[in-house]
């Protein structure tokens, strides 16, 4: 079974959304899925070293205070789901292009589901910029990846054209917000929803995939 999460690395509700995901998968085990991260940039145009976050709620939101209150209900819900979330440590609101590159390049290993897992705690429980090439590269080795490497890639142009048409055709198909997650690239479900809400989707991409498969012969 395929599961493609479409999401960004700033966005509290992808952040739980990805443990609700895996909360749900636990309560399936016949479900092998194979999970696929697939990029979403929120703010595709911001500048590559990215910016002040109190500036950029202000200009988002109208005022900071309007976001603490919006930001508020993501820190309760991630409290009740045993998430560790501080945004009031978060300075930096960063471009995220580099990091989802990160994710496609450990994504080469079978990584990439656990270097968002990575960004998605350095950037909402440390408050790391993680538009900053010396932060991915420490969390890159924090993963057994070779630093030296990661950095020429991430100096390089390497998975950017990849990023850019993904996040493209996503806003193609007319995806406007995340997290997004597309079953088996049939059926689609939005928001950071209840476990609960996976399992009919699971349940049902999992039964056509089992009736699609040849039947083995009886060999007694």
């Amino acid at each position: 079974m395929l599961i493609e999460t479409f999401a960004d690395l700033t966005c509290p509700w992808c952040y739980i959304g990805k443990h609700r995901l895996a909360r749900a998968l636990a309560e399936r085990p016949r479900v092998n899925p194979t999970v696929r991260w697939q990029p979403f940039q929120l703010n595709p145009d911001m500048q590559r070293r990215g910016m002040d976050r109190g500036a950029y709620l202000v200009a988002k939101f109208g005022g900071v205070e309007r976001a603490r209150q919006l930001h508020l209900m993501a820190e309760e819900t991630a409290q009740r789901d045993g998430i560790p979330m501080a945004l009031d440590l978060i300075r930096r609101m960063p471009n995220t292009l580099d990091a989802h590159r990160l994710i496609r390049i450990a994504g080469r290993r079978g990584l990439d589901s656990a270097m968002a897992d990575i960004l998605f705690h350095a950037y909402f429980a440390q408050g790391l910029d993680i538009g900053d090439r010396d932060v991915l590269v420490e969390k890159a080795g924090a993963l057994g990846l070779d630093g030296e490497e990661v950095r020429r890639l991430l100096d390089s142009d390497a998975e950017t054209a990849s990023i850019q048409a993904a996040d493209g055709l996503a806003r193609q198909f007319g995806l406007q917000a995340v997290p997004c997650y597309v079953f088996n690239r049939r059926y689609a479900l939005s928001g950071a929803q209840e476990p609960a809400s996976f399992l009919p989707l699971l349940d049902l991409a999992l039964d056509e995939q089992e009736a699609a498969s040849p039947v083995a012969d009886y060999a007694p």
